[in-house]
C-alpha cells in the first residue's frame, strides 16, 4: 500500500467530502444558498456531539473546580456597553468602488501586500493600501474607500415597534452571560477561588470576509472557560491552562507537528487582556488560530459593576476577605474543532490492486460512526444473525448498519465516515460464532468471538 497524500493543498476535497457524505451542507441550499452559512448533516451533528460531549466531561465532570452553565443568547444591551463591545468590538472595513466589493482591510493587505497589518491604526492601512496601488482583488481595480470601523455585533429588537430603544444584541461571545451570573453561583453553589464556570453555546458575528469553508463563519458554536482566580496567581494558573489546551488537542487526535503557539504583542492585546497565546494549527490555506487563552485580569467584574450598579465580589469564607477576583479564559471553537480534525484525518491511498480509497482517520473518540455491521450476504441466516449482532453492539455503541452492495464497497463507505472498525457477519459466523473484526486504518482483519466483541471494542474505541 503507497500513501499519496497526508494533507491537501486546498480545502476542496475536504468540502465534497463533507457534502457527499452528510457531514456539512450549505446553508439554504433549495434557495440558491446563503453566504458563510451550513447544517452539519446527520454524520457531522454526531461529530460535533462527540467533541462537545468530551469536552464538557473532559473540563467540566472530571474536574472539581468547575461547574456548567447555559447563558442566554440576547443579553441586556447595557451588558456590551461594559464590556466594551459595543465600542471597541470592531474591524478595519474598506470597499472597492468599482465593483462595491466589501474587505477587511488587514486581510486584504496581508494578502496582496505579503505583510503584517498589525497595530496599524485606519489612517496607516489607507495610506499602505492607496500608495501601494492595491488591486481588488474581484476585479482588479485600484480604487478603495478609506479604512473604517465596521461593528461584528448583530442587531435585533425586542418590540413590534423597531424603534431604537428596543435594540438589542446577538451575543459575539458566549463569556458575558458567565460574568452576568457570577454573584448567582458564588450565591447558589459551593465554590471556592479558583474555579471555573463553563459554557458551550453559539455566538454571531457579522464578518466582513468570512470564509475558508467553517474556519469563519457568522455563526458558530464556542467551548469557552472563565476561570476565577485571585490575581497574584494569574501566571501560574496561565500556564496550567496552557498545557490543559495542549492535553485536549492530543486527546481528540490532532497532529502535534501541526500545532503552534502564537504569543500576541502587548500592542495587539484586546482591550481586556494583559496576556493572550493563541494555539494555532496548519490549516490547508495557512497557519490560523484554533485556540485561545487570555489573561481578562478583573476587567469584566469590575465593568460590569460599574455599569450595573452592584457590587459584584467574591468573599473567602475563611478570612471573610472581599475582593474582585481576575479571570483566565480558555476558548475553543466547535467548528474550527471540527475543521482541524477534518484536515488532519483526510487521507487518499493508493492500494495494492491500483484502486484509490479515501479515508478519515479520526480517532475513536470523536469518529462520528464507531462500529460498522454487515452480513456478508442479506439472505438467512447471515441476515438475521448481523441483525443480532448489530442489536447488541448498539446498546454500547454508535453503529451503522449496511447489508447494500460489494463488501468492498461498503467498507470504502464507512472509511470515507471514519469508522473505526467493521464487523462482517459471514458463515464462519454460523459455524462458530466468530465474525471478521476489520481495523480502519491498517485494514487489517482478525477473528473474534461475538461473545468478545463488546469487550474487544470496548478497549479499541479508548
Amino acid at each position: 500500500m503507497t500513501q499519496v497524500k497526508n494533507i491537501q493543498d486546498s480545502l476542496k476535497p475536504i468540502v465534497a467530502l463533507c457534502k457527499r457524505r452528510g457531514f456539512i451542507y450549505p446553508g439554504s441550499e433549495i434557495y440558491g444558498g446563503f453566504a458563510n452559512t451550513y447544517s452539519f448533516g446527520p454524520y457531522g451533528a454526531q461529530l460535533k456531539k462527540n467533541i462537545k460531549d468530551l469536552w464538557w466531561q473532559t473540563f467540566v465532570q472530571k474536574r472539581r473546580d468547575m461547574v456548567g452553565l447555559d447563558g442566554p443568547i440576547l443579553l441586556h444591551p447595557k451588558a456590551w456597553a461594559a464590556s466594551g463591545h459595543l465600542e471597541g468590538f470592531n474591524d478595519a472595513m474598506i470597499d472597492c468602488k468599482a465593483c462595491k466589493s466589501r474587505f477587511r482591510c488587514d486581510h486584504l493587505i496581508e494578502e496582496e501586500l505579503k505583510q503584517s497589518a498589525d497595530g496599524l491604526s485606519l489612517e496607516e492601512m489607507t495610506h499602505l493600501v492607496h500608495s501601494k496601488k492595491v488591486k481588488c482583488p474581484k476585479c482588479g481595480a485600484q480604487d478603495f474607500t478609506n479604512a473604517r470601523n465596521f461593528n461584528l455585533m448583530f442587531s435585533t429588537h425586542m418590540s413590534k415597534t423597531g424603534s431604537e430603544g428596543d435594540v438589542a444584541y446577538l451575543r459575539p461571545e458566549t463569556a458575558q452571560a458567565i460574568f452576568l451570573d457570577f454573584k448567582n453561583i458564588i450565591d447558589t453553589m459551593r465554590v471556592r477561588i479558583p474555579f471555573g464556570v463553563a459554557q458551550i453555546g453559539k455566538a454571531f458575528r457579522n464578518e466582513i470576509t468570512p470564509g475558508n469553508f467553517v474556519f469563519r463563519v457568522i455563526e458558530f458554536e464556542q467551548m469557552e472557560i472563565e476561570y476565577f482566580i485571585r490575581g497574584e496567581t494569574w501566571e501560574k494558573t496561565f500556564e496550567d491552562w496552557l498545557k490543559s489546551m495542549h492535553d485536549w488537542c492530543k486527546l481528540i487526535g490532532l497532529n502535534k507537528a501541526r500545532i503552534h503557539e502564537k504569543e500576541h504583542p502587548k500592542e495587539q492585546l484586546s482591550h481586556y487582556s494583559k496576556r493572550t497565546v493563541d494555539i494555532v494549527y496548519d490549516f490547508p490555506f495557512g497557519t490560523s488560530e484554533l485556540y485561545g487563552l487570555a489573561y481578562r485580569t478583573d476587567f469584566d467584574l469590575s465593568r460590569h459593576a460599574e455599569f450595573s450598579g452592584q457590587k459584584i465580589e467574591y468573599t473567602d469564607p475563611e478570612t471573610r476577605e472581599k475582593f474582585v477576583p481576575h479571570v483566565i479564559e480558555p476558548t475553543f471553537g466547535v467548528e474550527r474543532t471540527i475543521l482541524a480534525l477534518l484536515c488532519d484525518a483526510y487521507d487518499e491511498q493508493q492500494l495494492e490492486n491500483g484502486e484509490m480509497r479515501t479515508v478519515l482517520h479520526l480517532h475513536p473518540r470523536v469518529a462520528p460512526v464507531k462500529v460498522g455491521v454487515f452480513p456478508l450476504m442479506k439472505k438467512d441466516p447471515l441476515g438475521p444473525k448481523a441483525q443480532a449482532v448489530f442489536d447488541m453492539l448498539q446498546a454500547h455503541f454508535t453503529c451503522e448498519y449496511d447489508e447494500s452492495g460489494a463488501i468492498g464497497k461498503r467498507y470504502r463507505r464507512q472509511d470515507e465516515l471514519g469508522t473505526p472498525y467493521c464487523v462482517t457477519i459471514d458463515f464462519d459466523t454460523i459455524e462458530n460464532d466468530t465474525v471478521t473484526l476489520r481495523d480502519r486504518d491498517s485494514m487489517e482483519q482478525t477473528r473474534v468471538a461475538i461473545s468478545e466483541l463488546v469487550a474487544t471494542l470496548s478497549a479499541k474505541l479508548i
